[in-house]
């Protein structure tokens, strides 16, 4: 089904399959049209300033920030691995996997409780 999604979405952009980049988090091409978002993997407010980023979905960059805080983020969940096994992240991602790549949508879930 993935390789299906980026296929039509190579001939729909007319693009070259090198151009178009993979959101690491859900597995997806990102098209030219669709909002993107750089995500430090260690936030910058958390000593991530000049750290690694990646590229990703702005839909998945705002569930990443939704189910985490800048704390967690920093300590447990600073790779694409972590990212990926955190329980709400699995069940986005799974949600997300059934829509076409150039999908944009506001968060599927409500914001992180307050502790």
């Amino acid at each position: 089904m993935l390789a299906l999604s980026l296929i039509r979405a190579i001939l729909s952009h007319n693009m070259p399959a090198d151009d178009i980049p993979i959101c690491p988090l859900c597995l997806r091409p990102i098209p030219p049209d669709v909002p993107q978002s750089l995500h430090h993997l260690v936030p910058r407010l958390k000593g991530g300033k000049g750290c690694e980023t990646v590229l990703l979905h702005h839909l998945c960059h705002k569930e990443i920030h939704a189910a985490l805080t800048e704390a967690e983020l920093a300590r447990r969940f600073n790779t694409i691995e972590a990212l990926r096994g955190h329980p709400r992240l699995a069940r986005f991602i799974d949600w997300v996997a059934r829509r076409p790549p150039g999908f944009a949508s506001r968060t599927t879930g409500g914001h992180r409780r307050r502790r």
